[in-house]
């Protein structure tokens, strides 16, 4: 497992970098291919392709879905100064923990069911996509496409810090407030202009209201730009603000109270942009039920399953948001992601591993 990762992890594909992530994406096909799957690289010019690999079972069941990435925040150059270590039973290195070691997971539980001649109760799909960190704007139609024909689906991010499972996410959203005011010299005419950074200050402090309305409920205002130079009254300004919601009627009322900003100084206009691209990963009947098969077949391995939610979103937030049942967190134990110290618990690798193989064989 530590080979092939290795190797995974010194193939660098950052989001934005299609050659990169062609590459890897055909490195993915190939691999899985040889353990039997009927495998697809699915085009996307917007971006890095896509792999789909079918795994055949009892026809008369509906499909499980697993799903994985393999882009990562990390840019092409930065193994020269994160390289692929081992440290006192971790291993080091960019894109190790979120999410390679999560793919290589996936490809060894297939090559020891190919190996045993272990045969899945219901066809598998495996989907490794390539725009995860940035949203997953090209993959989210194929993902949606797939989950609708299955009956679960078992997402391959890490877990929480102390191992945990994840039943519930928050929902993502972004939106851009743009202020338009009226320029003017600040000290020959102020009072002909209107400034946007004064009413900026206004909408800022009413989202920033907004906060804990209701629980899980989270804005932040993380980034604000406006005016051009000291001496002259801003004619615009903009804030960018991330929100964050438990559930999906949370979301629909952050939504409209953003939408229905009103200008409180004079001769200002405000517009907003923006969305949620991430709905909630709400805790379901269906969801805690899956988790509560999952913890038994845990148990039979000697695992002591728990779980938790999350305020980051994932490409399970669209499956569960469509009904169909998930289980997110099945990853390898490590800590780090997104950090020069990212690494994965060598010693995770097997037991995560024997998790996700003893899941797919039971449910």
């Amino acid at each position: 497992m530590l080979e092939e990762l290795t190797r995974l992890v010194r193939h660098e594909s950052p989001s934005h970098d299609k050659r990169s992530l062609d590459g890897l994406a055909q490195v993915l096909a190939e691999r899985l291919t040889s353990l039997g799957g009927r495998t697809e690289v699915v085009e996307n010019n917007a971006g890095g392709n896509h792999v789909v690999a079918r795994f055949t079972g009892p026809d008369q069941k509906p499909p499980a879905l697993v799903l994985g990435h393999f882009d990562t925040v990390w840019p092409i150059g930065t193994l020269a100064r994160m390289p692929v270590r081992e440290e006192e039973g971790r291993l080091f290195g960019p894109g190790v923990f979120d999410m390679k070691a999560s793919l290589v997971m996936m490809n060894q539980t297939l090559e020891v069911f190919q190996a045993l001649d272990l045969k899945m109760p219901r066809p598998l799909i495996v989907l490794y996509t390539s725009d995860e960190e940035v949203g997953s704007p090209g993959s989210r139609p194929l993902i949606e496409s797939l989950a609708g024909e299955c009956e679960f689906v078992l997402v391959l991010e890490p877990p929480l810090a102390d191992g945990s499972l994840k039943t519930a996410r928050k929902g993502v959203g972004r939106f851009t407030i743009e202020i338009e005011g009226k320029a003017a010299h600040a000290g020959v005419s102020p009072e002909s202009g209107a400034s946007a950074i004064v009413e900026l200050a206004h909408q800022v402090l009413r989202i920033h209201s907004l906060n804990g309305a209701s629980a899980g409920t989270t804005l932040n205002i993380g980034v604000v730009q406006g005016g051009m130079a000291p001496n002259v009254v801003p004619a615009r300004a903009v804030a960018e603000v991330d929100v964050r919601v438990s559930s999906q009627a949370d979301a629909a009322t952050i939504e409209r109270d953003i939408r229905l900003l009103k200008p409180v100084t004079p001769g200002t206009k405000i517009k907003v942009e923006g969305r949620f691209s991430r709905p909630p990963m709400e805790r379901t009947a269906a969801i805690a039920n899956l988790f509560a098969r999952a913890r038994e077949i845990g148990l039979e391995l000697g695992q002591k399953l728990t779980e938790g939610s999350t305020g980051g979103g994932s490409d399970g937030n669209f499956t569960a948001a469509l009904g169909v049942p998930t289980l997110d967190g099945l990853g390898a134990v490590g800590d780090g992601a997104h950090a020069e110290s990212e690494h994965i618990v060598i010693e995770s690798l097997p037991p995560r591993a024997a998790l996700l193989a003893a899941l797919l064989l039971s449910l």
